[in-house]
C-alpha cells in the first residue's frame, strides 16, 4: 500500500496537501511533514499544503496560499469525512489519498491508507517514509515527532507501543534535533492562557457520575485574551482529575456561530455520542460543532449515561 501512494505521487506534477477544520498540531505537522518530502524527493513537483492556519501553531510551519489547480492530486491527512477538510472543493482534483488514524467514516473515492491503532497521522507518515525509504531531514522528523507527541499526549496514551518508540528511535538517530526546542514549540504559552486554563479548574462542573465540563462563552475568551480555539485545546491539561473519568469544554465561537465540543474520556468510549451530534474522533478523544450551549450540555448529559454504565460493568466485573 505504501508503494501504491509513491507509484500516485509520481504521476502528478501538482499536488495539494490539506487536513481537518480547527487545526492541531497532528494535522498540521503532518501536512507540513509530507510536503517538504515530497518536495525533497521529487524537486520538480509543485507541492502546496493549504487550509486556515492558527495564530496558536505558527511556530510550528507555514502554508500555503489556495491556488486554482488542475489534473491535481490531493491527499488529506488526519481526516475521516469529507466534510471535515478545511479548504478543498474535492470536484476539481482528479485523484485523492487520505492518511488517516481514525476509525473510518467515509471512502474518499481513490487510495486509502487508514490506521485506526496508529498514535498519530504523523506515525503513519513515519512508518510510509521508513518502508519506501523516502529521503527525509532533520525538520521533518521533527514535525512527525511533534505530531506523535501532540496526539499520544505525550505518549501518555495505549496506542504508544513498544513498535511506535522503535520507529522514533531509527529516526531521532539518524535525523537529530533539539527536543527542547521542539517541546516549546509546542508547549510554550502565554500567561493569559495559563489564567484561562485556570478559571477552568475553578469552576469546571461535575457530574453525579462524573462528567467534568466547563462552558467557556465568548465574553470568558474576551476577558482572557485568547481566541476559542486555544480554548478548546486545553482540553489535554485535565487528564488527571481523579474525581473525573470524562471530560469536556464546550467553546463559544462566535465568529462561526456554534459551540466546539472537546471531549476526552480515561474510561468509556465517547466517539459514539460525539457521532450523534454530527462529530466524531477517537475512541477517548471526540468532539463535535453544535449551535447553542444547551446542545452541548444535552452532550454531557448523554456521556453522563454512557459513564454511569460503564461503572455498572465496572462493578459488575469486579464482582
Amino acid at each position: 500500500m505504501y508503494d501504491s501512494l509513491i507509484d500516485v505521487i509520481k504521476r502528478y506534477d501538482t499536488i495539494v496537501i490539506a487536513r481537518h477544520i480547527g487545526v492541531d498540531p497532528d494535522a498540521l505537522c503532518s501536512q507540513l511533514a509530507l510536503r517538504d518530502t515530497i518536495r525533497l524527493n521529487f524537486p520538480s513537483k509543485k507541492v502546496i499544503a493549504i487550509g486556515m492556519g492558527s495564530a496558536k501553531f505558527c511556530h510550528i510551519g507555514k502554508l500555503d496560499k489556495v491556488e486554482d489547480v488542475e489534473n491535481a492530486l490531493l491527499i488529506v491527512t488526519d481526516t475521516p469525512d469529507k466534510r471535515r477538510v478545511d479548504s478543498v472543493d474535492f470536484s476539481k482534483f482528479s485523484y485523492v489519498v487520505k492518511i488517516d488514524h481514525h476509525p473510518f467514516v467515509e471512502d474518499f473515492g481513490g487510495l486509502e491508507i487508514i490506521d485506526d491503532k496508529a498514535s498519530s497521522a504523523c506515525e503513519i507518515l513515519m512508518r510510509i517514509f521508513y518502508s519506501t525509504r523516502l529521503e527525509v531531514n532533520s525538520s521533518i522528523v521533527e514535525l512527525l515527532y511533534m505530531g506523535i507527541v501532540s496526539d499520544s499526549n505525550r505518549f501518555l496514551f495505549e496506542s504508544s507501543t513498544p513498535s511506535l518508540f522503535s520507529l522514533i528511535s531509527y529516526f531521532l538517530s539518524k535525523y537529530p534535533f533539539s527536543m527542547s526546542s521542539c517541546y516549546q514549540k509546542l508547549y510554550l504559552r502565554p500567561m493569559n492562557e495559563v489564567r484561562l486554563e485556570g478559571y477552568i479548574a475553578l469552576n469546571m462542573k461535575i457530574t453525579e457520575n462524573g462528567v467534568g465540563y466547563i462552558p467557556i462563552t465568548n465574553d470568558i475568551i474576551t476577558q482572557y485574551g485568547v481566541d476559542s480555539a486555544s480554548a478548546g485545546n486545553m482540553i489535554n491539561n485535565f487528564n488527571f482529575i481523579k474525581e473525573v473519568l470524562v471530560w469536556v469544554t464546550m467553546t463559544e465561537d462566535v465568529k462561526n456561530n456554534q459551540i466546539r465540543v472537546s471531549i476526552r474520556s480515561r474510561g468509556p468510549a465517547i466517539n459514539k455520542v460525539a457521532e450523534m451530534y454530527h462529530g466524531g474522533g477517537h475512541k477517548f478523544a471526540s468532539g463535535a460543532k453544535v449551535k447553542t450551549m444547551n446542545e452541548a450540555m444535552q452532550i454531557v448529559l448523554e456521556l453522563d449515561k454512557v459513564l454511569e454504565e460503564y461503572q455498572s460493568e465496572v462493578k459488575s466485573d469486579g464482582n
